[in-house]
C-alpha cells in the first residue's frame, strides 16, 4: 500500500496555491492533474525544465529527471513530472527560462563547451 503525502504548489505564474494528495509511488504532476490542478508542462519525461519547481520544504526522488543538473537537484530544483514524493512537501513553480539559463548560461554563446552537453562536463 503506498503512503499518500500532501503537497503544496505555489504557481508563481498566476500566483495561485494548491494543495493536492500524492502517493509515493505516482509522479507528483500526474497527481496534480488528477485532482484538477493545471500547472506547466512539456516533454513529460525528465527531459525539459517546463515543469521545474524548487523545494521549499519536504523531499522528494527524481531518478528520471536527465533535464535537471545534479548542481541544480543539489540546489533543490526538481521536475514535477518525473518526481515522487518522499514526505509531505511545499513546491514553488519556476520559470522556465530562469532554469534553463541557470542550467546553461554559463556555456553557450560563451564558447565553454569542450564536448557534449554542458550536463555530461559536470
Amino acid at each position: 500500500m503506498p503512503q499518500v503525502y500532501t503537497v503544496q504548489i505555489h504557481d508563481r505564474q498566476h500566483n495561485t496555491h494548491y494543495t493536492v494528495r500524492v502517493p509515493d509511488d505516482r509522479y507528483i504532476l500526474m497527481s496534480a492533474e488528477s485532482q484538477g490542478v493545471d500547472l506547466p508542462f512539456a516533454c513529460r519525461n525528465g527531459a525539459c525544465t517546463t515543469c521545474a519547481v524548487r523545494v521549499i520544504a519536504g523531499e522528494l526522488r527524481q531518478p528520471e529527471a536527465v533535464g535537471l543538473s545534479p548542481k541544480l537537484r543539489e540546489q533543490g530544483y526538481a521536475l514535477l513530472c518525473v518526481s515522487y514524493a518522499c514526505s509531505d512537501l511545499v513546491v514553488e513553480t519556476q520559470d522556465e527560462d530562469e532554469v534553463y539559463e541557470l542550467q546553461f548560461g554559463q556555456y553557450f554563446g560563451k564558447g565553454k563547451v569542450r564536448r557534449g552537453l554542458p550536463l555530461d562536463e559536470e
